[in-house]
């Protein structure tokens, strides 16, 4: 027996989304024998994107029943079923979580149509349920509803069982494990974080640090640890007892925390960051023709660079960026092998100091302007960004080229004088790690202010 379900969330966030819809069929591998179909009032408002896409907006559910409401009429019209679905990986994540917030364990075996079309009908152009079932010439109405894309995946379903006249396939397609793939542990640990940026600990069981990480999202990222099948994963979800994390509003601070709890807790799944290795570097220096060109090689720390990079593919892509944006020659630089004007020229971006038509002096003028804005050479600034809530700031000191460390402040608390701020700042190491990440979000990304003293 089988129940064909589909569901439509609120989207947001992994493991927060609520039901909007949902529509169960029975079916016995012949005829549809029970439905179910039903609005769900979530309890929390939809994407916007969501209400675009489905039509159901948030008016519609006010009067809508909520889970609690409908959870036994699911137990019952799926008891003794396979649940099958199209991407049923997401539609019983989505099922087991409701449940668990209601403190039941809801646990059935599943069957995805996409993976069993994939099998039976290879070579598709797309295995997205419209795309497909069209090719198929399965009708399809109310595409994005839960009763409309749970009918074409009944049909669907149908098709690929007469398919599989042995039904070996089929059987071998069913998931019998628990599809959430977390263990309740674990699932405990996921809910105590937050969805914001910052570090978070993975701690086993002696209080020992044994993987330290950056996200935009810790509770996705941690999440994703949790279900991950590679060997590291699996080390970590044997290993971990719990996770403790700091909240740190952009991810230039999140970024620069990492590299440094790295370095001093030297976590034992950490081995790759330990020690970046910045092989390659970028150079000014003259030609015999007095104009300064930029060149990509080899670390040499007896030379001044200007920055850094683990491998020179990284080091190249950047330097053409540098070359396009300072209007300079892809010849001089080394991007561009010929022994007329440079390709920039050829576009009326490089004033052709490639074949000596622009002066040294004001070509070199535009290469030190770069040079100025990307070193930290003697330079003394703040770099001021999100804090961790609307009404916060944070801070990051770099003081006679040296990064000093960051702080976080109100808005109601102005920051007018340099000593102020030192009283303030959380210290931190300075080395080639944080030189490069300073550095490199600078050139990749905007931050609110940086001011210079």
């Amino acid at each position: 027996m089988y129940a064909i379900l589909d569901i439509e969330t609120t989207g947001g966030q992994y493991n927060e989304e609520g039901i909007t819809e949902i529509a169960i069929y029975k079916f016995d591998g012949h005829e549809i024998v029970d439905q179910f179909i039903s609005l769900v009032n979530p309890e929390k408002p939809i994407q916007p994107f969501v209400v675009k896409l489905t039509g159901i907006n948030n008016a519609m559910l006010r009067s809508a029943p909520k889970f609690y409401e409908v959870a036994k009429r699911i137990i019952e019209i799926t008891e003794g079923c396979v649940l099958v679905a199209h991407n049923a990986a997401f539609d019983y994540r989505i099922l087991s979580t409701e449940f668990r917030r209601l403190g039941y364990t809801y646990k059935k075996s599943t069957l995805c149509t996409i993976e069993l079309a994939k099998k039976l009908i290879p070579e598709q152009p797309s295995y997205s349920l419209g795309k497909l079932v069209r090719s198929l010439g399965i009708p399809i109405a109310d595409r994005h509803r839960a009763n409309g894309d749970a009918m074409a995946t009944m049909k669907l379903f149908r098709l690929l069982l007469s398919k599989d006249s042995e039904k070996e396939i089929v059987k071998s397609y069913v998931k019998t494990e628990v599809k959430a793939g977390i263990l309740p542990k674990l699932l405990d640990i996921v809910e105590s974080l937050p969805s914001k940026i910052g570090i978070y600990y993975i701690h086993n069981e002696k209080g020992d640090v044994i993987y330290i990480g950056k996200s935009k999202n810790i509770k996705k990222r941690v999440n994703q640890h949790f279900t991950g099948t590679s060997p590291k994963s699996k080390k970590i979800q044997r290993e971990v007892f719990t996770v403790t994390f700091e909240e740190t509003g952009n991810e230039l601070v999140a970024l620069l925390k990492e590299s440094e709890e790295i370095k001093i807790n030297k976590p034992i799944y950490n081995r790759a960051q330990r020690k970046t290795l910045f092989q390659w570097a970028l150079y000014a220096e003259k030609d015999s023709k007095g104009y300064i060109i930029l060149k990509i090689s080899k670390s040499d720390g007896r030379k001044k660079e200007i920055t850094s990079f683990t491998s020179l593919q990284e080091g190249r892509k950047t330097l053409f960026k540098i070359t396009e944006e300072y209007n300079l020659c892809q010849k001089l630089n080394g991007l561009y092998d010929t022994k007329k004007g440079c390709f920039q020229y050829d576009v009326k971006t490089c004033f052709g100091a490639c074949i000596e038509k622009e002066k040294p002096e004001d070509y070199n003028k535009r290469v030190n302007e770069f040079i100025d804005q990307n070193t930290f050479l003697n330079n003394n600034m703040i770099i001021i960004d999100k804090g961790r809530s609307h009404d916060e700031r944070s801070a990051i000191l770099i003081e006679n080229g040296v990064y000093k460390g960051y702080c976080f402040y109100g808005l109601n608390y102005q920051i007018n004088n340099i000593e102020i701020l030192k009283k303030l700042i959380i210290p931190m190491q300075n080395n080639r790690d944080t030189k490069n990440i300073i550095q490199g979000y600078l050139r990749k990304r905007k931050v609110m202010k940086v001011v210079t003293f």
